[in-house]
């Protein structure tokens, strides 16, 4: 059986996260973190998720809780390399879904794989998704330049970062396809006169309201015709069964820094 700790498993994602560690078959759950203070520390996780009991109770104490475990689960927004580190200083692998992370904290991300950890890091850990990001590479790259790319993406009200991670891989992928720079090429919605597009432009849009769990659309758009591509997530446990594909994934090869891609066969 596979030892698993959630960080963060008081919240949305994180509920969503026991409940699918508890039905897996080779898997149990040994640890739940989270931050100092929360209401809801020293509570069962399994009952926080709606689910049995799980005989684990909620802690803030995450280097007492890798001591039994063999992958940590992250999708908070709280010290993600600090926390990697202090899995892998414990043996045990990582599995982070935190968006926004800094330029800073990926190179960081790369240090601790150089240095021996097994890491996935993926901004978006459904299934449907990392194909979508495949396809996108195929479709920028198959259209070439004379189609327009567009990237539309719709979360719920209570999301914090804009573009979503999600998003943002789309339109890095779209432009190493097409030779271009996130930096220097991505333009984050229109207003005003901005003047005629530019062949280069990648457009971004970040739509928020309701209870929407993640929908993203990416256009490809010429004279005459129009590609779009699209998944639309429903439930949170997409991203919970693809992040359980990535545990399994880590305990089977050697160090280093990973994505879904990598996890699903893809590259």
């Amino acid at each position: 059986m596979i030892r698993v700790v959630i960080i963060g498993a008081a919240g949305r994602m994180g509920r969503r996260l026991v409940a699918n560690v508890m039905e897996a078959e080779d898997m149990t759950l040994t640890g739940a973190i989270e931050a100092p203070g929360n209401p809801l520390l020293g509570q069962d996780a399994g009952s926080v998720a709606g689910c049995s009991v799980a005989g684990v109770a909620i802690t803030d104490d995450l280097k007492q809780a890798v001591g039994n475990a063999d992958a940590v689960i992250n999708f908070s927004l709280g010290k993600v390399v600090e926390d990697a580190a202090t899995a892998a200083a414990a043996g045990c692998t990582s599995i982070i879904g935190t968006t926004a992370l800094t330029g800073d904290e990926k190179v960081a991300l790369n240090q601790l794989a150089a240095d021996g950890a097994r890491i996935v890091f993926a901004p978006n850990m459904s299934v449907g998704v990392n194909l979508l990001f495949h396809l996108c590479r195929q479709a920028a790259t198959i259209l070439g330049d004379d189609y327009d790319i567009e990237i539309v993406e719709m979360h719920h009200n209570q999301k914090k970062d804009a573009p979503s991670g999600t998003a943002v891989r789309l339109a890095e992928i779209a432009a190493d396809a097409r030779g271009l720079s996130y930096a220097d090429d991505v333009r984050h919605g229109r207003e005003g006169m901005v003047g005629a597009r530019t062949k280069r432009e990648i457009g971004m849009h970040a739509l928020r309201g309701g209870d929407v769990v993640g929908d993203h659309t990416v256009m490809f758009s010429t004279g005459g015709e129009r590609v779009e591509l699209t998944h639309k997530a429903s439930s949170r446990d997409t991203f919970a069964k693809g992040a359980l594909r990535a545990v399994r994934f880590l305990s089977g090869v050697k160090p280093g820094l990973y994505d879904m891609q990598d996890v699903l066969g893809l590259k």
